[in-house]
């Protein structure tokens, strides 16, 4: 698999010379498999450069999976250029959320008075897959959907082929176990054995102590996960609106040192915008 990362922001998108190494845009992943297939994750702002290179690959079938309805995870949708071409088909993979829940979602931010161009004007055809399973496949590419620990529910991925291992879990908060979300061990778990997981890093462990409860994991917390569930390599994800490019070094310089006095050898970086992976 090819993953290519087009936004890894939190919140809100950011611009200015302080962010131009980490980026700006808000999370989007985008995924191609060796049976051909692209899965696009999440509509945040980063899904409107997607869009013109998938337009100027002339590649006009897409999977989309979504994590949960937070602004920043599905602002970019509306520019997203595909949607108004009408040989375009993008499959909409609903689990595991319940039937309507994610059409509901992609529409509101594109209903009156939030955007001038209404979801009914859109020329692509959009198909939301029916069922909720716990696995499926897409040609070469196995998708395990697993529930979040964020306020509103959400789900993360694990993508498995030939087989190697992705896991992204962003928009999780380990120090807190949200309705609909799991215990921690069950994300060490899921993540088990990965060959890469992105996971949510937003604040630092002293910010964290006055944000329990806002959907988002520590730096450290989201290390002790990674080493516990042996994981490869560990991708720090949904970096604050307010971190810079400097500070985000920082973050990444004390992981590796906390990885180095667990006397572990798990490689660990910050994901920015346009990093691109295969595995």
């Amino acid at each position: 698999m090819r993953i290519r990362v087009w936004g890894s922001r939190g919140s809100i998108p950011v611009s200015g010379r302080e962010y131009l190494r980490y980026g700006g845009d808000t999370t989007c992943l985008e995924i191609r498999t060796k049976s051909d297939d692209i899965f696009i994750v999440d509509a945040g702002t980063g899904i409107r450069r997607l869009g013109n290179l998938l337009i100027e690959d002339q590649r006009y079938t897409y999977h989309f999976l979504i994590t949960h309805g937070h602004w920043d995870h599905l602002m970019g949708w509306p520019f997203f250029k595909p949607l108004y071409l009408d040989h375009v088909t993008i499959r909409v993979h609903r689990c595991p959320f319940p039937k309507k829940f994610v059409e509901n979602m992609v529409s509101k931010v594109m209903t009156p008075p939030n955007f001038p161009i209404r979801p009914s004007e859109l020329r692509a055809k959009i198909v939301y897959e029916d069922g909720n399973p716990t696995r499926f496949e897409v040609g070469s590419m196995a998708v395990e959907p697993i529930p979040l620990s964020h306020p509103n529910m959400g789900s993360g991925y694990k993508f498995i082929e030939d087989g190697k291992t992705f896991v992204f879990l962003t928009d999780n908060e380990l120090g807190f176990v949200h309705p609909g979300g799991l215990p921690r061990d069950r994300y060490v778990e899921f993540a088990y054995g990965a060959d890469l997981l992105f996971h949510d890093a937003e604040y630092t462990p002293e910010e964290y102590e006055s944000k329990v409860l806002w959907g988002h994991s520590s730096y450290t917390e989201a290390v002790d996960l990674a080493l516990q569930a042996g994981v490869q390599t560990l991708g720090l994800f949904h970096h604050s609106q307010e971190r810079d490019d400097e500070e985000i070094d920082k973050i990444v310089e004390n992981c590796r040192k906390m990885i180095a006095s667990e006397g572990h050898t798990m490689d660990c970086f910050a994901v920015a915008a346009d990093m691109y992976f295969e595995l």
